[in-house]
């Protein structure tokens, strides 16, 4: 199709270790799925090392926890006996000092090698060290000039060109080429372990050339219909090529003998190393996007919320990510902190054993419960799932409903459930529907297979990590119980569940997604061929396999979202999930200290933790804001709306179907995609 390859406009819119939170040094599971760039989407970091074939490793995003209400009360009493008075924040320096911007997060980086990562945290040191061919607009996250500042396709769409633009250099001084963007994608197409994160951005890719140092040529097969988004970070050859491919998974990219990461980001990783509690980056000065407005980034790694909160209070840090709407609530309207809880397309389900299977042999694998093989009985399931009465009581109401697993973030993509078939909860309709499937009950008030043995007891596992995993899961047993089912909940860390789930030996748990702008990543999750490596639940439906190959090839954006939504209908009635909701996501930062944080999308996104690096270079002292560069949204921008000194939210709560509307302006979501990143599974 001519002219799709051209950048597009935008959918229709005007365009420390001592004070005791410190983490210690450890190994962390990552999160997973299979794309990137938010280090998104993500979970299952070590899924790479027990499966690493096939490019379907990334995007679960570490979402936290909700505190319960007795936590609510401890954080209420400990919040105020904090005075209003802040001491200095953690950035602040004399005037012969550097300025430095510190956030808290929750986890740790589990790699600043791009070909090894999985946490969400990574792929946010990954944007800040290195850039992308193309980006994201902070808008509606279409696609945006980055290294590449135009492209255009056939009409065939087997052949992409981009322009890449000139006078950009690497921190070390070399020049950055069109080669250098070669060199990193046919790293990725030759299958090695470079593929694992990347490989699917690249798919029916065959070759990739730089006739010129600002030229870069895609060959297709066969066209991709998620181009032209390559949300890959480019690496420099000259340093690269030194790396074979045997010793990728070792690389740890990390600085040595006192010089950073040669990048080409808007700051140089200085200080840090994978699963440690503290990294420290500094402003590149040469950075072609122009010299970040802050000399220095520094990242502290806490245990928990409540220790990462209480440094927000002190001034110790001045951002704080991924909090709870309690903190967030008990954040807002304080002095010099402005809190919001920001519209994130993340949504949680509680996932089933569908029948797990040797990846090679294909024999059974583990010791599902045989009833959850069935399509039937798990359909009935979602009748005894109450999703509002969670949003309620698990999500503190910062969520909404969930059915498909398309969030209402992205809604010319979505399914919506016709009412004859969409799930209410209804345990009388959960019981018919069990009755006609074979599954009757018995003298003993529990229901039978349909050859009259017993169900036995189905496992229930929820993640230590996320307080409100225990509480739906023990909703859910409650729900199953009215309908003669017998279950029990049993509560472990992710990475032991990471481990449980790649064995087969579970029958459900509860987890959740982030899914990226176009919906390609998180379709992948269900592919047969995705078992042993993204895929869950062990899901396997040839028809459904065969929809994923054509959307991802198809060009006409009617069609492929037809397509698409047909695949959505497929999933929602095989049931291996049922979602349960759509959730946001807490940040704060201190707005007596840094200003100018533009929200992703805009209004009403994230701060941080975004698609890209923008916010690092638009960010600036407080005193030094002025209008941030005309962008009105921009947190303790001078012309903006909010009243962010006395820590409003601009931030809204998901509520009814609106979420990021503007993405969707006139039903389009042509050539949207997206780290955890964070695919991201925690």
């Amino acid at each position: 199709m001519s002219g799709r390859g051209v950048v597009p406009e935008s959918l229709g819119l005007e365009v420390s270790e001592q004070d005791g939170g410190v983490r210690p040094t450890h190994p962390v599971v990552g999160i997973g799925a299979h794309h990137s760039v938010l280090g998104v989407l993500v979970r299952f970091a070590r899924r790479l090392g027990r499966a690493e074939r096939d490019g379907h490793t990334r995007h679960r995003r570490p979402v936290r926890g909700f505190v319960a209400a007795a936590g609510t009360l401890v954080v209420g009493l400990l919040l105020a006996t904090v005075g209003a008075s802040p001491v200095q924040p953690a950035g602040a320096a004399a005037d012969d000092e550097p300025v430095t911007f510190t956030v808290a997060f929750l986890d740790e980086v589990d790699s600043f090698n791009p070909f090894n990562g999985f946490q969400a945290t990574s792929y946010e040191m990954w944007a800040l060290m290195y850039d992308y061919m193309v980006g994201y607009s902070m808008e509606d996250i279409s696609p945006a000039p980055a290294l590449a500042t135009s492209w255009e396709t056939s009409d065939d769409g087997l052949t992409w060109t981009f322009d890449i633009r000139e006078g950009v250099d690497w921190s070390d001084g070399e020049p950055l080429t069109a080669g250098d963007i070669a060199y990193t994608y046919n790293r990725i197409i030759d299958g090695g372990p470079e593929s694992g994160n990347w490989g699917t951005y690249l798919t029916s890719v065959e070759t990739v050339s730089a006739p010129d140092d600002t030229t870069v040529v895609l060959e297709l097969s066969k066209p991709n219909a998620v181009l032209p988004l390559l949300p890959i970070p480019i690496l420099p050859e000259h340093i690269w090529s030194d790396v074979a491919e045997d010793d990728v998974k070792s690389y740890r990219n990390e600085p040595s003998d006192g010089e950073p990461v040669v990048g080409s980001g808007a700051f140089r990783l200085v200080e840090g190393t994978a699963g440690g509690s503290t990294y420290l980056f500094e402003a590149n000065p040469d950075y072609y996007g122009g010299t970040p407005h802050v000399d220095r980034v520094a990242f502290r790694v806490y245990k928990s919320e409540d220790p990462a909160v209480q440094a927000i209070i002190k001034g110790e840090v001045d951002f704080v990510d991924d909090i709870s709407p309690i903190q967030v609530e008990a954040l807002q309207g304080r002095d010099g902190i402005h809190a919001q809880n920001g519209v994130s397309p993340y949504f949680e389900e509680i996932a089933f054993n569908v029948g797990a299977v040797d990846p090679e042999t294909g024999e059974p694998l583990g010791d599902g419960n045989p009833a959850l093989e069935d399509p039937a009985f798990r359909y009935a399931l979602g009748f005894a799932l109450d999703n509002e009465r969670l949003v309620e009581a698990a999500y503190q109401g910062a969520a909404v409903p969930g059915d498909t697993f398309i969030p209402t973030a992205y809604e010319s993509w979505r399914w919506e459930p016709p009412e004859d078939v969409a799930f209410t909860f209804d345990l009388d309709r959960a019981g018919e529907l069990l009755d006609e499937a074979g599954y009757e009950v018995g003298s003993d008030g529990l229901r039978t297979m349909p050859d009259g043995s017993e169900i036995g007891t189905i496992r229930l596992f929820a993640r230590t990590e996320e307080p409100r995993s225990q509480t739906i899961m023990e909703f859910f047993q409650e729900w199953l119980a009215e309908i003669g089912i017998e279950s029990e909940v049993s509560v472990m860390e992710s990475n032991q569940l990471t481990d449980v789930i790649l064995d087969g030996n579970f029958d459900a748990f509860h987890w959740g997604w982030f899914v990226e702008p176009d919906p390609d990543s998180i379709l992948s999750v269900f592919l047969c061929d995705a078992r042993g490596g993204s895929s869950d639940s062990w899901y396997c439906n040839p028809e459904f396999d065969e929809l994923y190959a054509s959307q991802n090839a198809e060009l006409d954006d009617e069609k492929r979202i037809e397509t698409v939504q047909r695949m959505q209908e497929i999933i929602y009635r095989d049931a291996p999930y049922l979602v349960t909701a759509y959730t946001t996501y807490g940040q704060a930062v201190r707005t007596d200290r840094f200003a100018c944080f533009q929200p992703q999308p805009d209004p009403d996104g994230v701060l941080l933790v975004q698609y890209g690096a923008f916010n690092y270079t638009l960010l600036r002292p407080a005193d030094e804001a002025g209008d941030c560069d005309g962008i009105e949204s921009a947190v303790g921008a001078s012309s903006s709306s909010g009243d962010d000194d006395d820590g409003t939210s601009n931030g809204v709560l998901i509520a009814g179907g609106v979420l990021l509307a503007l993405l969707l302006v006139g039903g389009v979501v042509f050539a949207l995609r997206r780290r955890s990143s964070a695919d991201a599974r925690e």
